[in-house]
């Protein structure tokens, strides 16, 4: 049988197999179709055509997501000015004169004064400081203790996942803000410490589930196995293989629960339990206007505002986090 001439500009060419294939067909029935105008290769792959790392398909979908980005602007404002609230603040939130006890909005006052005529605005700006405090390194504190303790459980498994599991439920059973009233009612001090040290101390038990069942279902699969049978240490398959793999959860909680903490601090801070003057936050101002709310509106008005406007900015980050990193979602 005579070899088909493969110079004619036909569409068969040769295979490596000693067979030939079809050309004819066109490029968008054989390969997956690119977004249009993306460089680089077919749809989930980066610039050069090679695939995109979950991070960084995340990373992608993240910035064009206008939930995200809105989010982002608002936290990213109210972490400055808690680190510097005098670039919009210039005056002294304990600086007060009782004179201007519960007058409204003046001039170089548009928030008006509160019960003990001290600037309503001042204190407004300021009280970001301790919120954001409270809520950043107590998330931090619960990730990281919350993924040793259920990471650890789920890999080693056995008489750690029980142990581990049985003080999980222990700490269940404490309600937070009972918790909150029992513990900081004998506490002193007036630094936001206490406090984070209390939720980091019940908040823990929910991120330690979630990782150890992200734990569970990494480990089983074939590049652990493949590790586990080229002779990998326990710690490397931990530190290389599992936990990279394992901490989009945990990270997609502990953004959601970083308003929570907020929301929690300004509440125990109500009750008088929380931070303590001269602290200034959002929950000791809402406290202190509580009984004003009639005669002086504006006492309460802008604290609560302010925290409702942060405690949603962040719970709309973790959405958004969890809606790029959950593969389910997309």
């Amino acid at each position: 049988m005579p070899e088909p001439d493969y110079n004619d500009g036909g569409a068969i060419a040769p295979t490596g197999a000693g067979g030939a294939m079809d050309l004819a067909t066109s490029e968008g029935e054989t390969l997956e179709q690119r977004p249009s105008g993306a460089p680089g290769g077919p749809l989930g792959t980066g610039p050069a055509g090679k695939p995109r790392s979950l991070w960084s398909d995340a990373w992608h979908d993240l910035r064009r997501n206008p939930v995200f980005l809105v989010s982002g602007l608002i936290i990213l404002f109210l972490v400055i000015i808690a680190i510097w609230p005098q670039l919009i603040a210039s005056g002294n939130p304990l600086s007060c004169d009782l004179a201007k006890a519960q007058q409204g909005s003046q001039p170089g006052h548009p928030f008006g004064f509160d019960g003990q005529g001290c600037d309503v605005y001042t204190r407004t700006v300021y009280g970001a400081r301790a919120s954001v405090t409270v809520g950043v390194c107590a998330s931090l504190g619960v990730a990281i203790l919350g993924s040793v303790l259920g990471g650890l459980a789920g890999f080693f498994g056995r008489g750690w996942d029980a142990s581990v599991s049985r003080l999980t439920d222990v700490f269940f059973g404490i309600p937070v803000v009972l918790g909150g009233l029992v513990l900081l009612s004998v506490v002193t001090s007036t630094t936001v410490w206490p406090v984070i040290g209390f939720m980091v101390l019940l908040g823990w038990p929910q991120i330690s589930r979630i990782a150890r069942g992200s734990v569970i279902t990494v480990k089983q699969n074939d590049y652990v196995q493949a590790a586990r049978a080229l002779g990998a240490s326990p710690t490397r398959m931990l530190l290389r293989h599992i936990a990279p793999n394992a901490v989009a959860p945990v990270i997609v909680v502990a953004t959601i629960a970083l308003g929570t903490y907020i929301s929690l601090e300004a509440t125990l801070s109500y009750l008088g339990v929380g931070l303590k003057p001269p602290t200034v936050s959002w929950g000791i101002d809402i406290s202190a206007a509580s009984p004003y709310i009639r005669n002086a509106p504006h006492m309460l008005l802008w604290p609560a505002g302010a925290l409702a406007i942060t405690v949603l900015a962040f719970i709309m980050l973790g959405d958004a986090v969890r809606d790029a990193l959950d593969p389910k979602l997309r």
